[in-house]
């Protein structure tokens, strides 16, 4: 019998205010779920944008490194 592969989930965080005012637009987000479901077979859960706000930050990788294997971040200072 096939033993099942299990799903690895993964989400990207984002930190910038440029992309939350808009100035910016986001790339990272379809390089990285297209490089990570091409390559690795990984496919992303959840995308989140948020400030360069140092305790927003650490917050947020906290919180979403609960709940996902794998968390990548992009941006910020």
């Amino acid at each position: 019998m096939k033993k099942a592969k299990k799903k690895i989930n993964t989400a990207i965080l984002i930190i910038g205010n440029e992309i939350l005012s808009g100035r910016t637009q986001d790339l990272n987000v379809s390089f990285i779920s297209n490089w990570l479901n091409i390559n690795c077979g990984i496919s992303v859960s959840e995308v989140r944008i948020i400030p360069d706000i140092q305790k927003k930050i650490i917050f947020k990788v906290l919180d979403l490194s609960k709940k996902f294997k794998y968390v990548f971040t992009t941006g910020g200072i």
